[in-house]
């Protein structure tokens, strides 16, 4: 009588661990880690075009005025 209640809680055991085997694999990710993911995101939106930076030439030409205003205060007080 031991030995049939033995087998049919180990089966029930091997029932409940294939169970909870499919059921992890159902909701399974494709990523094994989080930086996994960032990585694919990251180049997901790069591919996008995401991240272009702009060229603004604000310093350049605020580098220039300042250069020019210097140059004429020194040539108007000089």
């Amino acid at each position: 009588m031991e030995s049939i209640r033995q087998q049919t809680s180990q089966a029930t055991m091997v029932s409940l661990e294939a169970a909870a085997a499919s059921a992890r694999g159902g909701f399974g990710c494709i990523f094994s880690t989080s930086d996994e993911y960032e990585t694919a995101l990251i180049t997901e939106r790069r591919a996008q075009g995401r991240y272009i930076q702009k060229r603004d030439h604000w310093p350049l030409t605020l580098f220039v005025a300042c250069a020019l205003t210097v140059a004429g205060m020194v040539l108007l007080f000089s």
